[in-house]
Formats: C-alpha cells, structure tokens, sequence
C-alpha cells in the first residue's frame, strides 16, 4: 500500500472531539513541516476527499453536513433537491439540536435522542456534546448510559459496534475482518458485559459502554471517530430478568465459563492482532477475577489497558497524590483503607502500592503494608476463606491483626488511616461516627467515597465536611456541588469545591499516548507519569489552594489529555517501548505534535474523487468492509 494512502488513512485517527458530520482522510505527508514547526502523520488540516454523492452522501454519519452543505458542495454532489435552501453553520445547527436535546421529557429520552444523533450527523453529534460537556456528560456515560445500558433490548433501533458470541467462536477473525484493514483502526474497546457500571450482568446491552468510552475518547483525547472499534463478547448471561425478557438480544443462556470461556476471549485477542495489528485494546467492565487475569496476561505481550482496574486506580492515585500535596506527605506516609474490595478498590489499591513502591525504592510487598482491604466479611486477614487472587497481596495476617473488631470502624480506630476509600457501592456506609474516629487521628483527612451511582455514595461532601469542621480533602465518584460552611479564620463562610475522580481525565489520554506513539506495552511507568500529570493539573495543586478540587474536571479535560499523552509518550520512549519514529523531544514541541493529531468536530470542505483510485476512507467504507454502496461514474 502507497505511503500516501496509509497516511490519508491513518490521519483520522485522533484530534480534537467527537463529531458527526464530515470527517475522513486529509492528505499530508509524514513528518511534515510548517512553518518551521513539526506535525505529526495525523495532521488535521485540508480538505476531505469523497466518492459520494446525493442520498448515499447525506445518509453517511461521517459526511454529512445536513443543512451546512455549501452551495458548491450542493452543485458537485447533487444534493440541491434534498435540502431546503437556506445554508446554515454548524454553530446554527448546534443551537436547534440544543433546543431539540432540552425539550426530551429526561435523561433516558435525551440519550436517546443524541444516539439518533450520532447515527446521522457525527460532527454535530460531537460539537453539540463538546459545547454543553458539563452538562451533557452524565447523559452520554455514568448515570444515564446506565439506564440505557439495562433497557438496550427495549431500546434497540439499530446495531453500533462488534457483536462476537462464543457460540460462532469460529467466525471470530472473519467478523472482525469485516471492519477494515490493518492500517484502519487505532483503538478497540471491548467487553464481556459482566460488571457493567454498578449494575452487574448485562449481556450484550454491553456494547453500549464500549461504544460510550470510545465516544469520551474522543470528546476528552480527540481519538478519531472512524479510526474505532467497539466490541462485545457475549458469553452469555446469569442475569435472569435479561434470559426471561423475550425482546432480549443477547445469547438466551447462562454464561460461560472456564477454558471455553478463555479460548473465546484468547480467540478474539488474537484475531484483533492479526487484523489490526497495531490497535490498543481497552478491556472494559469484565468480572473483577477474569478482567484482572487479562490484563496480566496480556500486558507484557500487547498494547493494552483495563479501566476499571488501572484507570480507577490512576485517577484515585492522583487526587491522593494532589492531596497529599495539600497537607505536605509523600506516599510513603500514606496509611490506606478500602472499603469494597471489587475490581475498582483492588484496582486502585494495586495503583498506590506500585506508586510507593516507585517512590520509597522498596518491593510491591513491602509497599502493600500500607494499605488495607475491608470487604463484606470485613478486614481481609488470612482467616477470611473467600480471598480472590487480586485481593490476595493486600490481605494481612490474623496473627498481626490483634483486634477483635475487623469492621470498617474497628480498622480505622487501630489503623489510623489519613485516606479513606469508598467502593463499596454501599450507601451511607461512612458514617459520622466513622469519619470522626477518622479525623480524631489525623489534622487533614482524605475521604473518597466514589461509588456509583450517587444514590450509591457511600457519604456525601457536605456530611463529610460538616463532621471534619471543612478539615477533609473529599473527592466523589460523581458531581457534587460546592459545599459552603464556617470554616475560614475566624468562622467566616468559605466555599470548598469538591472534586469528581472521573476517569475521563486519564484514561482517554492514556490511550492517545500509546496510540501517537505506537508503544508495544503499557507499562507501569508510563501509567504513573500519567497520574502525576492529570495531579498537576488539578487545581488543588496548580493554584495552591486547598479548598480548590484535587483534580482537574471535565471543561478543561482536552488540555489535561494533552498533559497525560504527554507524559504516557515521555514514560514510553525512557522505557524503550516507542515504534513511532520522529517523535519530539520538548515539552512545548511535543505537545503541539499532540494536539495537531487530535481529532475536531468541525465541517471541512468536501472534494469529490472518482470512486475508482479512492481511498477507502474516500469511499464512505473505513468502518466496515463494503459497508456503503457506491454512486455509478458520470
């Protein structure tokens, strides 16, 4: 294949957000330079060849430009008939879906509504999130993606993504074949639909989070939205209202387990290697056991990333990090208690054991010692008979613990922890007297409650402010609002705004750090240097104010992306993993080749090219094989 070519293909891989109208391949040349300044071979500038034309156009989601075709645009691809006259911008447009978005009766409706969105106008889709981020999020992912998530069956219009089912196991790498060629895809999501969002089991309705995250790896790190590819596994499903509902899609049977199970997901790594050999793979809401057990043994081998193990524990590690700057410690004074010890608190305890490890120069069992594990049966001693394999490094002997409570009051009353963590999905679970035995110990304490949904939080800020006289450092697992008290000097009234540990403002960055630089691993180092970039970006730390949130939120989460792609290309070149070739050296250089490769909602002028000669990407089929008919030649 011609440089040329698998450059305009490889160009749409990342910028600047999601879209929904035009995008496509831009031609550039690879390690061009303007202007004296360097840009990368994912530039984004010029304009976007197309072989469609008339309806085939308009019902394309990456061309489509609706009523912001041009006039000439209308003339060369016979769309004049099928629009009304007047030629409007996208910011125009933006504002009528708005009002479009705002009269849906709820957030179930409006998600809805912007995935019929995404399915006719992606560069609309993408502007109209970007604009409204903050108040859009919680529609598009947690909580409402949720709700969409549990209702997929009912909801259904239309498939999105990759559907793999152990019972055709054999046509694994034919179905995956189908959506492209090797220099086509840059980033896959997949799922296995176990453990999905707080809400357990839910079949192949877990397509949908992949889709989710791949959309906020756009939104937040400009991962191109053609360049995609989301996936399910379905094995099955042991959750019976799904196996009892006759609109059910999925395989109507209890799950899978065992060596099947594991050839099936080994089946699918491998054929997505082979298709896509230099794709990263994000696995996304497995069981806690089977997630943890991938990611180890998939790490060393391929490009590859699990966000509710690592991504959890980078972004709980970096509002600890930023914390623990506030109150002047380091790591290595850190007394930790988890409280839920399932995939995201194992997760983020394995992330702060490797950090102090890192940091005080001593083993990860040495590190371990600092932290402490309280799950259903309470504090995970030796004598507790259910201990999972990732659970394991973090349980303390019996003979240790001389306390007869093992409750979460009894281990922080001997503990004497400085950060408290919550994943428990137990509501209420940190009560006032907890965080005041908490506090009655330590002069900051640091308080996560970060379960999901917030009906699920295990206390809320206001709580945890008012029990600590506005003392705690508190970061949520979903938005609150700043909370107001008499805690300045003198009693006056001071507003502290609580930070959200949302794994937005890691994950997608950490992606587009391996993606640009084509790293063959994903190494602890390199997931380290991401944490203390989204830490340096938090407020708390950057504007030394302590009643500032810890970690940075998601109106600047473009500018944090960059920060951690940064530092994730940096790790990777120290640790030898790079296979890009021309990658800069300075910060300031490295991060305009970033940015200029990261993807952007906006309409570029479309350029006709004849079908035949065309790129793939011209053609209207970069994801899948053949997926749109062509237009016949003049």
């Amino acid at each position: 294949m011609p440089i040329f070519t698998r450059v305009q293909r490889y160009f749409a891989i990342l910028t600047d957000l999601f879209a929904q109208d035009a995008i496509l391949c831009i031609p550039i040349t690879m390690g061009s330079k303007t202007n004296g300044r360097h840009h990368g071979r994912l530039s984004t500038s010029g304009p976007l060849e197309c072989s469609l034309k008339g309806t085939v156009l308009m019902n394309h989601p990456s061309f489509n430009k609706g009523s912001a075709f041009t006039k000439e645009e209308r003339r060369e691809f016979e769309l004049s008939g099928l629009l009304p006259p007047s030629v409007q911008t996208l910011e125009q447009q933006v504002q009528r879906a708005y009002e479009q978005y705002s009269s849906r009766a709820d957030d179930l409706a409006k998600n809805t509504f912007l995935t019929s969105m995404k399915e006719q106008n992606e560069v609309l889709y993408f502007k109209l999130i970007q604009d409204h981020l903050e108040e859009m999020f919680g529609v598009v992912y947690t909580p409402t993606e949720g709700d969409a998530i549990e209702n997929y069956s009912r909801l259904f219009r239309r498939p999105a993504g990759v559907f793999l089912n152990i019972g055709d196991a054999e046509r694994v790498s034919h179905d995956l074949g189908l959506w492209g060629t090797p220099d086509d895809i840059d980033y896959i999501v997949v799922t296995d639909g176990e453990e999905i969002l707080g809400i357990g089991d839910q079949g192949c309705g877990g397509i949908l989070i992949s889709v989710a995250k791949l959309a906020l790896t756009t939104l937040c790190a400009g991962i191109h939205p053609n360049r995609v590819l989301p996936v399910v596994l379905d094995c099955g499903t042991d959750n019976a209202k799904l196996l009892d509902d006759p609109l059910y899609l999925g395989l109507r049977q209890k799950r899978v387990r065992g060596k099947e199970y594991d050839d099936f997901v080994d089946t699918f790594v491998k054929a997505a290697r082979e298709h896509f050999p230099q794709a990263y793979i994000h696995f996304e809401d497995f069981g806690l056991d089977n997630g943890r057990r991938f990611l180890e043994k998939y790490r060393p081998q391929i490009p590859c990333f699990n966000d509710d193990v690592q991504g959890t524990g980078c972004v709980t590690l970096a509002a600890i990090m930023a914390a623990m700057g506030v109150t002047q410690q380091k790591l290595g004074d850190l007394r930790m208690v988890v409280f839920g010890a399932g995939s995201a608190g194992v997760g983020i305890a394995d992330q702060v054991r490797d950090a102090i490890a890192a940091e005080r120069g001593v083993s990860k069992e040495e590190a371990a010692k600092h932290i402490w594990l309280v799950d259903k049966p309470g504090l995970l001693t030796t004598e507790v008979e259910t201990i999972s394999s990732a659970q394991k490094p973090f349980v303390k002997p019996k003979e240790e613990w001389n306390c007869q409570q093992t409750d979460l009051l009894g281990v922080i009353q001997k503990v004497k922890p400085n950060v408290l963590i919550g994943t428990s999905t137990k509501p209420k679970a940190f009560t006032e007297q907890i965080v005041r035995a908490m506090a009655s110990h330590v002069d900051r304490p640091i308080i996560m409650p970060l379960s999901n949904p917030t009906r699920l939080h295990e206390a809320v800020p206001a709580d945890l402010l008012e029990w600590t006289s506005g003392k705690a450092l508190v970061a949520t697992g979903s938005p609150f609002k700043p909370v107001k008290g008499p805690w300045g000097e003198g009693g006056a009234e001071i507003e502290i705004e609580v930070a959200e540990c949302n794994n937005s403002v890691v994950f997608p960055g950490i992606g587009l750090g391996a993606v640009l630089s084509r790293s063959s691993r994903v190494t602890d180092k390199m997931l380290v240097a991401a944490t203390k970039g989204v830490a340096e970006m938090g407020p708390a730390l950057k504007d030394q104010n302590a009643n500032a949130p810890l970690l940075p939120g998601v109106d600047v989460v473009r500018d944090v992306s960059v920060r951690v792609a940064r530092k994730v290309i940096q790790a990777a070149r120290e640790e030898g993993v790079t296979t890009e070739e021309n990658i800069p050296s300075g910060d300031e250089e490295l991060d305009e080749w970033i940015r200029e490769q990261m993807w952007q909602p906006v309409y570029r002028k479309l350029k006709y090219v004849p079908a035949e000669g065309a790129s793939r990407e011209a053609r209207g089929e970069l994801r899948v094989v053949g997926s749109v008919k062509m237009p016949e030649e003049d």
